[in-house]
């Protein structure tokens, strides 16, 4: 349903799932081996996976901080996109990656949900993508501290919005790992 012509193929986003992003990140290890099982998953169906790697002065670029997490193994066929700004589509060239296999939907997971992901989420609704939050695969760090809720409550805040969210001729959906399946 995407307003995006002619791209009826769908693919997995994995956002900025690097040690100094979720080192001290809500239920890490859980997040962690959902996102691992939808990429395998992904994988399995033909579905191109996309790994996104945020760097800036506390990510820098090679850094132990800046390296995805050891369990999530990226293969050398997939792309990487690189990015300074929360919206992965910003000043990056994922739309170019993602117009060149004929994406139009994605399915999101990864890192820090009330930054980068809410973030990419807009970006791509407002593009034209179809967007699906995998809603037990994204995280975020106790920013409570700063006045934010704690992580549990922003997520189940940002699952319940993106659940709820329209534009025209796009969807956006929320389903947990179990329930994720790719296709259009």
């Amino acid at each position: 349903m995407t307003t995006l012509v002619d791209r009826p193929n769908t693919a997995l986003v994995v956002v900025d799932m690097q040690n100094g992003v979720v080192a001290e990140a809500y239920e890490r290890d859980a997040v962690v081996a959902n996102i691992a099982t939808v990429v395998e998953r992904a994988r399995t169906a033909g579905v191109p996976v996309v790994w996104v790697q945020h760097s800036d002065d506390g990510l820098a670029i090679g850094s132990p901080e800046w390296e995805y997490v050891p369990e999530l193994a990226r293969d050398d066929s997939e792309a990487l996109v690189p990015k300074t700004y929360p919206d992965s589509f910003e000043d990056t060239d994922l739309e170019e990656v993602l117009a060149s296999g004929g994406i139009g939907g994605i399915v999101l997971v990864g890192a820090q949900t009330d930054e980068c992901i809410r973030s990419t989420l807009h970006g791509a609704l407002t593009r034209g993508y179809d967007v699906t939050l995998v809603g037990d695969a994204h995280t975020t760090e106790d920013l409570s501290y700063w006045g934010a809720p704690p992580p549990d409550k922003v997520i189940a805040h940002t699952n319940l919005y993106w659940a709820n969210h329209r534009a025209p001729g796009r969807t956006a959906a929320v389903v947990d790992t179990a329930d994720v399946v790719f296709g259009r």
